[in-house]
C-alpha cells in the first residue's frame, strides 16, 4: 500500500460519521417533531349552527356589503368602500356536501383588498334562494352559520 495515498478530508470523515449514525438510528434523528393527524381535513370538517369566532363580525359586515350590491353572481372583482375591492368566486359547488343539499350557493370573499390582489381563505357562502349564510375561515373546511 503506497504511503503517499491522500487522507480523507475532515469534512468527508464528518459526513461519513453522520451517515453511519443516521443508518444506525433509522433516521430517527430527523423525524418530525409533530406527528401528522391520522384524519384528513375533510373528515374533521364540520358545520356549526352559530358563529362565535372573532372574525364572525367581519363576515357579517361582508354579508351586508354583498347584500347592498344585490348578491352578484358573476365571478370577479367588485368595487368596495374606501377605494378597495372584493372578489366573488361565483358558484360554490358544495361538492363535499357539507351544506344543505338541493340548493344553489355563491361564494364571496370576506376581506376587501386592492383590485387583483391575492385572495385569502376567508369566505362567506350564501344560499341563493333563502340567503342563509355561512362563514368559512379555512377555505371550506368548517362552516359557521351567520
Amino acid at each position: 500500500m503506497p504511503t503517499d495515498a491522500p487522507r480523507p478530508s475532515r469534512l468527508r470523515r464528518l459526513l461519513s460519521a453522520v451517515a453511519i449514525v443516521f443508518a444506525l438510528t433509522g433516521g430517527s434523528l430527523v423525524a418530525p417533531a409533530v406527528v401528522a393527524p391520522t384524519t384528513t381535513a375533510a373528515a374533521a370538517a364540520a358545520v356549526y349552527p352559530t358563529c362565535t369566532l372573532s372574525r364572525c363580525s367581519a363576515a357579517r359586515t361582508a354579508r351586508t356589503g354583498w347584500s347592498s350590491l344585490g348578491w352578484p353572481t358573476s365571478r370577479g372583482w367588485y368595487s368596495w368602500p374606501y377605494g378597495r375591492y372584493n372578489f366573488t368566486g361565483g358558484t360554490f359547488q358544495n361538492r363535499e356536501g357539507q351544506l344543505p343539499a338541493n340548493a344553489n350557493y355563491n361564494e364571496y370573499d370576506v376581506y376587501p383588498r386592492a383590485n387583483g390582489a391575492a385572495r385569502d381563505a376567508y369566505r362567506i357562502v350564501v344560499n341563493r334562494s333563502t340567503r342563509e349564510t355561512w362563514f368559512t375561515p379555512d377555505h371550506y373546511v368548517n362552516f359557521y352559520k351567520l
